[in-house]
């Protein structure tokens, strides 16, 4: 029943191993690795997804009917803010292997607010293109921007949805121990999608 719960564990949440009689660290430290592998290979999914992507936006852009999207500014500053989030969620994750968890909730409050900010930055994004008469049927070029960066935010949502999940407990008064797992693979989780994010905005501003 214990091996069970293990292995149908969500790839970055880490339920409270105790409960099932799995307190030694060795144990722990087996147990982790169904969650790690789960999510590698689901980053291996999503690095395809976006290859794909990226290979169709290379292809179509060579055709005669596309019209490069002018390059906002404030894109920039989204890629700060994301670039700063994934910065604060390794400090934390440093801090937690130190034993510093007085840190942790101010790690896990930070890099969530500098996320949400990076969302609204895009949605921002969107509303002064679609102001400036770029929507999402009037040109290939505008269709990929809108679905790559569509899709970018998604899973950042997702990942934000996981983070709010590990800090709920770290605010409820859960030992960091229990949290720890969460927090390292939010890191891997957002310093993939930093680098996702990076390539899409090269993407998009050079060509």
């Amino acid at each position: 029943m214990n091996l069970y719960r293990i292995l149908t564990e969500k790839p970055w949440q880490h339920n409270r191993l105790n409960d099932a009689g799995l307190a030694d660290d060795a144990v722990l430290s087996m147990a982790s690795s169904p969650q790690k592998i789960a999510l590698m290979f689901f980053l291996g999914v999503v690095a395809v997804l976006f290859a794909l992507f990226i290979t169709a936006y290379v292809i179509r852009m060579e055709l005669d009917d596309w019209r490069p999207m002018p390059e906002s500014g404030l894109l920039w500053f989204n890629t700060l803010l994301l670039f700063l989030s994934s910065i604060v969620l390794q400090w934390t994750r440093n801090s937690l292997k130190k034993g510093l968890d007085r840190k942790l909730k101010t790690g896990l409050l930070i890099g969530a607010l500098l996320t949400i900010g990076f969302i609204f930055g895009q949605l921002e994004v969107w509303r002064q293109m679609a102001g400036e008469g770029y929507y999402l049927y009037n040109n290939p070029a505008n269709s990929f921007f809108y679905v790559l960066t569509g899709i970018h935010g998604l899973h950042i949502l997702g990942g934000l949805w996981v983070w709010t999940r590990a800090s709920f407990r770290v605010w409820s008064g859960t030992d960091p121990e229990e949290v720890r797992l969460s927090v390292e693979l939010c890191a891997v989780y957002w310093h993939f999608l930093l680098l996702v994010w990076l390539v899409l905005f090269a993407l998009i501003s050079y060509t």
